[in-house]
């Protein structure tokens, strides 16, 4: 029995139990802005990978690779879920491959960061455009989240972060909604998972949700 309470305590204070802080914002003309809207398009997301313990042999340049690596793959992930429910939404949303291919055409994709929202909006064609970013902490070791699978049945957290997803207006570039939320990443986790974790939390809030 206590060898049971013990593992019981243990899943209980596990990460990937815990509850998660969620934050929404919305512009008081959001309404009347998102009838409007016909196309949308998904921008690659800005990732920014950190280490709670920096590992030996740092590559920054690697690093910095990963980041837009899981950016584009958030990006995707997003676009994956959105289609799949297409019937569920007001709106449509544009392939992020021809997304990509505007955007590096215009010379845009790698400093999105410096171009207003309106101004991508033209370059895209699409009456608004999503985009988001995910700051993530690598918190331990994959190796032991994977014993504690073994163990107890159940993945370890490996990483967390906070994903933020923002829908800004195409005509003027203004935010008209934003919703933040803390993630927990376990050891089995991709970007896809984590988006559709994602959007089943924002789903009644997305508005686009018929």
């Amino acid at each position: 029995m206590k060898f049971i309470a013990i593992i019981l305590s243990f899943l209980l204070c596990n990460p990937i139990f815990a509850q998660s802080n969620k934050q929404i914002y919305e512009a008081s003309n959001l309404s009347s802005e998102v009838k409007k809207h016909k196309l949308v398009a998904i921008l690659p997301f800005q990732g920014q990978i950190s280490y709670k313990k920096m590992p030996k042999g740092f590559d920054a340049e690697a690093n910095k690779q990963e980041e837009k690596k899981l950016g584009r793959n958030l990006q995707e992930g997003m676009f994956t879920y959105l289609i799949r429910k297409q019937g569920s939404y007001t709106v449509e949303f544009q392939d992020v491959e021809k997304t990509l291919q505007l955007l590096r055409k215009a010379g845009k994709l790698d400093n999105l960061e410096e171009q207003g929202y309106d101004s991508l909006a033209i370059i895209l064609g699409v009456d608004a455009v999503i985009g988001g970013s995910y700051i993530y902490e690598k918190t331990g070791s994959e190796a032991g989240a994977i014993a504690k699978a073994v163990i107890f049945g159940v993945g370890g957290s490996t990483a967390s972060g906070s994903l933020t997803m923002k829908i800004y207006n195409g005509v003027d570039g203004t935010l008209l909604w934003r919703f933040f939320k803390e993630m927990t990443e376990g050891t089995f986790s991709s970007a896809n998972e984590l988006m559709e974790r994602m959007m089943k939390k924002v789903a009644r809030n997305f508005p686009y949700e018929k």
